[in-house]
């Protein structure tokens, strides 16, 4: 792009100017030539009867003067541009416009020569030195031919007219072309140099400098274009430094039980820890096992949403699976004497979905709900038509999320302030899963808190008769 299509539209456009000087120096030429050619063709021809029809009176007993017809030759010679001769049936001038000068020459004249056309062309029989336009008008009376009017014009004539017209095509032609060179600004200010930022743009991109901003303010295509580069730009850097920070989130999330691990099983190992509390340290160690297994199977989770793995989408009771997947807390709710309070909108209830991950949806709400409400109070779960959606609320009266943590818990590894405390063994990961889960349907997912009081997530799926 640097210099070829730049080159290429200047050399297109001026091979466009050649192309249409050489057009008009040909065609143009030719066309105006032959119609300049027919034109006073027809002139002279029309010229030639009617000086004709008036010495054809003479040899029809009217009283007309040669004389008088001579000096009328030499009166229509000037304005004609041409030479008129009056010719006998052999040939022989008898008088012309040029005061006699011609009288008694002879020519071998033919009539029928010119065949279809009124014209014919060239030296007339040798009698100019130079070509000429040469018409004739038959001088006839009483059903005779006693000669004809020559006309004949120098086809020099003819070119000057031409080359006067062309001039006149020539500069207007000239005017226009150096009027386009408009285009050539207009494109070179708003696509070429546009194009150059662009492209500057792109290899700094390339080449790994991603806070590189391309400045161009126009409103069009090209503005458009450079504005979605420069957002591309933004995204790819933010999508950078979430990867350095997934990638540090990763790396600690699993340093640290694996530091405890290895910090329990050395001191087992060494006897700093005496054998009749081995067991309770052992018990610790598989905690901080099962923490990394949750950790790994939810990034293999992460990544086959982000994979864009395919759903499985079956026509299923939510009902059902909500009193299923409450009912495999009870052990957990019993610890902490909680209990629930589900409301459904109709006894039976479908959705379209995927049964397998909307389970895992409601189970990581119904876990966070417990992990964060206090003793012996209740967890409200609803189900409920509207319109063409089915809406699901996990609520709790728990710690609630504080105000500017709320755009933030959809991140992976995200942790509030006021939740550290109580999510020991979490991972980070879960209501990140949960949106990926929910997006991947086509659906949203909403949460209303305040801090202190408690949550409640939202989500919607499509509704399918029953």
């Amino acid at each position: 792009m640097k210099r070829s299509l730049y080159y290429k539209f200047i050399f297109g456009y001026l091979l466009f100017g050649l192309l249409g000087f050489l057009i008009i120096s040909t065609f143009s030429s030719k066309m105006t030539y032959e119609h300049l050619l027919k034109e006073r063709a027809d002139l002279l021809y029309d010229e030639a009867n009617q000086l004709a029809a008036e010495y054809s009176a003479v040899y029809n007993g009217r009283d007309v003067s040669l004389s008088q017809m001579t000096a009328q030759l030499s009166a229509f010679s000037p304005a004609l541009q041409s030479e008129i001769w009056v010719v006998n049936r052999n040939g022989t001038v008898t008088a012309d416009s040029s005061g006699g000068a011609r009288k008694g020459l002879s020519v071998d004249f033919d009539p029928t020569a010119i065949g279809n056309r009124n014209y014919g062309l060239g030296n007339f029989y040798g009698a100019f030195p130079y070509d000429v336009l040469s018409v004739s008008a038959p001088i006839a009376a009483n059903y005779r031919t006693y000669g004809y009017v020559l006309i004949h014009m120098p086809l020099s004539q003819l070119s000057a007219s031409r080359d006067g017209i062309l001039n006149i095509l020539y500069i207007t032609s000239a005017i226009i072309f150096a009027l386009s060179l408009i285009i050539l600004i207009v494109f070179t200010q708003t696509v070429y140099f546009p194009l150059k930022k662009i492209t500057a743009g792109a290899n700094e991109y390339a080449s790994g400098n991603l806070d590189y901003h391309i400045q161009l303010d126009s409103q069009d295509e090209m503005g458009y274009l450079s504005n979605t580069l420069n957002y591309m730009s933004d995204e790819l850097n933010r999508m950078e430094e979430y990867q350095r920070n997934f990638i540090a989130n990763v790396s600690h999330d699993f340093r640290s039980p694996l530091t405890s691990i290895k910090g329990y099983l050395e001191a087992i190992l060494d006897g700093t820890i005496p054998q009749e509390m081995q067991e309770k340290y052992l018990t610790r160690v598989i905690a901080e096992t099962e923490r990394l297994n949750k950790l790994t199977q939810g990034l293999l989770t992460l990544n086959s949403l982000d994979s864009k793995g395919k759903l499985n989408r079956t026509n299923f009771d939510i009902n059902r699976v909500i009193k299923d997947t409450a009912a495999s807390f009870e052990v957990t709710c019993m610890k902490k004497d909680l209990s629930f309070d589900l409301t459904f909108g109709d006894s039976i209830q479908m959705v379209h979905g995927d049964l397998g991950k909307i389970q895992q949806v409601l189970y990581n709400l119904i876990d966070n709900a417990i992990k964060f409400s206090s003793n012996s109070s209740v967890i409200y779960i609803q189900a409920y038509p509207r319109y063409e959606k089915i809406f699901v609320s996990v609520k709790d009266t728990g710690i609630g999320i504080p105000k500017e943590s709320i755009k933030k818990i959809w991140d992976r590894f995200y942790k509030s302030d006021l939740s550290r405390g109580k999510d020991k063994s979490g991972t980070g990961l879960g209501l990140c899963i949960v949106k990926e889960i929910i997006q991947s349907h086509g659906e949203n997912i909403d949460v209303i808190s305040t801090e202190g009081v408690g949550s409640e997530f939202i989500f919607s799926l499509p509704r399918v008769s029953p």
